[in-house]
């Protein structure tokens, strides 16, 4: 168990379109309420390796998947070592919009082992808590679509999202709660932040007040 010295990772997973990055600022700013000193981050990073992996975005074939692979485990080692590891141990509450479940959940829809993909990436802080927001592909699609007004990505299309859709449905870890994302926004992010709640409760985990 942590102590009261010590952070919490949290990560907010699940395929494109779910309202991730949206929910992790709803979250941030509902932590931050609460006094906890929040450090919110997302991967890819903009590191060398993030940034080479957001150019195959456009054309995925430039590299084959045990490539790919390696330039996601390279840039999750430099955010670990960089800005994880150390807000951790400073204590402050650890945002990420996506984390090595996402790894797991596309490159095994790729054709890579999702076992192996956790395997490589044990040097990575276990996550305290994963939310994890889930749609059907094709709901998620039309909001990428309709809503934001964007083409797709080569990681984005519908066959592509029904693999890891699936796979994220197979994970168990106990780390995971499930949230269905196709709710309303504010109800999504309350049940995001009750989630957390319990989460702060069963850590000990205290946020000075503001």
């Amino acid at each position: 168990m942590n102590g009261a010295n010590k952070g919490i990772l949290i990560a907010i997973e699940g395929i494109d379109g779910t309202g991730k990055s949206t929910q992790v600022g709803l979250l941030a700013q509902y932590l931050r309420g609460r006094g906890c000193e929040v450090v919110v981050t997302r991967e890819p990073t903009d590191g060398p390796c993030g940034r080479r992996i957001r150019e195959l975005f456009v054309n995925r074939s430039r590299c084959t998947p045990e490539e790919e692979l390696t330039l996601f485990i390279e840039d999750r080692r430099q955010h670990v070592r960089e800005l994880i590891a150390p807000a951790l141990a400073q204590g402050h509450v650890v945002l990420t919009d996506r984390y090595y479940f996402s790894t797991a959940a596309y490159q095994g829809a790729a054709g890579m082992d999702p076992a192996e993909v956790f395997v490589r990436n044990r040097f990575a802080p276990r996550p305290d808590l994963v939310i994890l927001l889930t749609m059907q592909p094709e709901a998620s699609l039309a909001r990428i679509r309709e809503s934001r007004g964007e083409q797709l990505n080569d990681f984005e299309q519908e066959d592509q999202l029904r693999r890891v859709a699936e796979l994220f449905a197979s994970f168990d870890d106990p780390c995971i709660t499930r949230i269905a994302a196709d709710d309303s926004l504010e109800n999504v992010a309350w049940e995001i932040q009750r989630a957390v709640d319990r989460l702060l409760l069963d850590k000990l985990h205290q946020c000075p007040r503001p």
